[in-house]
């Protein structure tokens, strides 16, 4: 099993650099934000697929929901629930 860091303070996004974030919303072990492209970014805890990654990954870098980039949809909104997370595209 992969270990995730789970911090209960302020940290640093490593992000690409090119990257303008327009939103951000935190679940209770994963986090997720929305650039100003519309394209969503999620780490943390998967177990539950709340990542949006097609699996129950957990992982402590930033990745992009290729899914969404694939469909064409842009992400206008997201809000993460305790082991959910919500995308209005």
């Amino acid at each position: 099993a992969a270990f995730i860091s789970i911090q209960a303070f302020p940290a640093l996004l490593d992000l690409p650099q090119d990257l303008e974030v327009s939103a951000v919303s935190c679940g209770s072990r994963h986090t997720a934000v929305v650039t100003r492209d519309g394209e969503l970014y999620t780490w943390g805890w998967g177990k539950y697929g709340q990542l949006g990654h097609g699996n129950h990954t957990s992982s402590d870098q930033a990745r992009r929901v290729e899914h969404l980039v694939a469909e064409g949809l842009r992400v206008e909104e997201v809000v993460c629930g305790p082991w959910t997370t919500y995308v209005r595209v």
